[in-house]
């Protein structure tokens, strides 16, 4: 079965040719160039960066809070990150353009998605550093929910807790500041590969929040 997802996944990533005539941008540099906005406007602070594994596959968790987490969050971490991301950021030309220059993954909110995380596990296994906010937005029910815990779980990929402190001061709905922000990486959680079971994704999940939570 598993197998079989991976192929389709393979196949539907394939089928949306590139929106733009002129090639999407980099990672490295979209990280340049909004890293460094980031770290002039926010005067961003990164406490902990020592504790993420430089190389292997990780899952990284962090709280969602704003708008501008995804991007405060690649411009704090030095490794390349696979986001998976909301697909309705798509139905613009020119984001769909650099999201897909990243290598982001979009997911359809409100149903399991396995293609979407069938992706992210092969990017797992490929030994890549994959972000996911289990928080899934910054309105509506902000229940944690269970997805970065599942492919850590499928993977064996640690699973790395990270707090955005400031971000919601920095950008949400009716507000702008410009804030301090702070970053704040913890200890992995080391997991182990096992079967997919909701139980014990529902009790990894919890103790991701606790830790997210606790980070301060």
């Amino acid at each position: 079965m598993e197998s079989l997802i991976d192929a389709l996944a393979d196949r539907r990533a394939n089928e949306n040719p590139s929106l733009l005539p002129f090639p999407a941008p980099t990672y490295a540099q979209v990280r340049c160039f909004f890293g460094g906005l980031v770290r002039a406007m926010y005067r961003l602070e990164v406490v902990g960066a020592n504790r993420l594994p430089v190389t292997g596959p990780v899952v990284i968790a962090p709280n969602h809070d704003s708008w501008l987490d995804g991007i405060v969050l690649g411009a704090a971490i030095s490794r390349e990150l696979r986001f998976l991301v909301k697909a309705e950021l798509w139905r613009s030309r020119l984001l769909a353009w650099v999201l897909d220059g990243l290598g982001a993954v979009g997911i359809k909110r409100g149903h399991g998605d396995h293609f979407a995380l069938a992706r992210m596990r092969q990017a797992l296994d490929a030994g890549q550093a994959v972000a996911i906010f289990p928080q899934g937005a910054v309105c509506g029910d902000r229940v944690w929910h269970r997805g970065a815990a599942r492919l850590a779980l499928m993977t064996g990929a640690s699973l790395v807790p990270v707090r955005l402190v400031g971000t919601a001061q920095a950008l949400s709905r009716g507000r702008i500041g410009f804030p301090r922000l702070r970053i704040i990486i913890g200890e992995p959680i080391e997991v182990s590969r096992a079967p997919e079971e909701p139980v014990a994704a529902t009790k990894l999940t919890e103790r991701l929040r606790v830790a997210v939570e606790s980070l301060a």
